[in-house]
């Protein structure tokens, strides 16, 4: 919207130029903006939700040092996409369809995990929204989200897979792009779902790796830039403003830590970690990074494995690989204290997106 008013005032002030011809600096005004809302919104909030008694309900079975954690406030994520909704609205250039699409893909999800929160905390039904259910509505976003992509890309480019370490190689997809971005928009959101257990865990890691696809946003639109690491360009259709997109998430979960962070005043829940996890995935469908979001987000990764191998070995062998899944549990049972687990899985996400980052030269 700022940006329209820009646009129309540059005619009298011609410094305004800046917010309309460079997506950086509106990158930048989008990421202080939601942190900003964040911070401002945190705390209200977070009384609101105390007052109507919204709160986590923690399993018994695990780490007892969690049982202290019962009542604190959750659906914290509402707070999350309110920030990064509303950046977008006010820096991005809204005749881009992409921006619309990640929005829609980001609330669409946003909407199945709040219904699962509210029908498990409001409504006090302890399996919230039923599994099946709740799969049908993430797949039935997923594949609008991937029509619609294709739909608006295929004019203009040739959808392969594109693979990190290589300037050549790349795998010819067609149509299945629509399938694979469906498993990775689907993929990700329960694999951030999965992540955030512990107090911080999960958005840190969110916002490193939306800063390393942004950086692949903004190379993989800019000709110079992208010429010269030997990249292939995007076409100028609007992708750029994924920057901006990517920066708000950024922005926004720096102010969502502001509260989550060891001891939590709130927790993310569902309407937040399946939201992000689906932005995440959407972002590198977009740009054709689907295998750089797996290196970048390898802790997702690491975390939904376990819980595969876990059920699966329960399942055939009647034996457990770790004391309990996801990971992080693990080794909270091994006796590693909470805030050891998170930060050493903040370095590890570090490392992870370092390599991502990385395969821009390395080619």
């Amino acid at each position: 919207m700022l940006v329209w008013l820009a646009a129309y005032l540059d005619k009298y002030a011609s410094f305004l130029n800046v917010f309309v011809n460079y997506v950086s600096v509106r990158a930048i005004l989008a990421a202080l903006s939601a942190l900003i809302i964040a911070l401002f919104m945190g705390k209200p909030m977070i009384n609101w939700l105390t007052k109507m008694q919204i709160g986590q309900v923690i399993r018994d079975d695990g780490p007892k040092s969690h049982l202290k954690k019962g009542n604190t406030p959750t659906m914290g994520g509402c707070l999350i996409l309110f920030s990064i909704t509303i950046s977008v609205l006010l820096w991005a250039k809204l005749d881009s369809q992409f921006i619309w699409l990640v929005l829609f893909v980001l609330l669409g999800f946003g909407v199945i995990g709040f219904l699962d929160d509210y029908l498990k905390l409001v409504l006090k039904n302890p399996k919230g929204l039923r599994a099946k259910y709740k799969y049908l509505c993430q797949s039935l976003v997923a594949i609008i989200a991937m029509i619609w992509l294709y739909l608006a890309l295929n004019p203009y480019m040739d959808f392969s897979l594109s693979i990190p370490f290589s300037k050549s190689w790349a795998v010819p997809l067609g149509i299945w792009v629509i399938l694979l971005g469906y498993f990775v928009i689907v993929g990700a959101s329960n694999a951030v779902n999965l992540t955030d257990g512990l107090d911080g865990l999960a958005i840190l890691p969110i916002v490193l790796v939306a800063a390393g696809l942004g950086v692949y946003a903004y190379i993989s639109t800019n000709n110079i830039f992208a010429g010269h690491l030997l990249f292939t360009y995007m076409p100028n259709v609007g992708i750029e403003e994924l920057v901006v997109f990517c920066a708000a998430i950024c922005g926004a979960g720096f102010g969502f830590l502001w509260f989550n962070a060891y001891p939590a005043d709130v927790f993310m829940g569902d309407v937040g970690s399946l939201a992000l996890g689906a932005a995440l995935g959407v972002v590198a469908v977009i740009i054709r990074q689907e295998l750089v979001l797996f290196i970048m987000g390898f802790l997702f990764v690491m975390e939904t494995v376990s819980v595969i191998l876990q059920v699966g070995s329960y399942k055939l062998r009647k034996k457990r690989i770790f004391k309990m899944a996801p990971l992080h549990h693990h080794y909270e049972l091994k006796g590693w204290p909470e805030t050891k687990v998170v930060v050493r899985f903040w370095i590890l996400t570090i490392i992870f997106v370092c390599i991502g980052l990385m395969a821009l030269k390395l080619r």
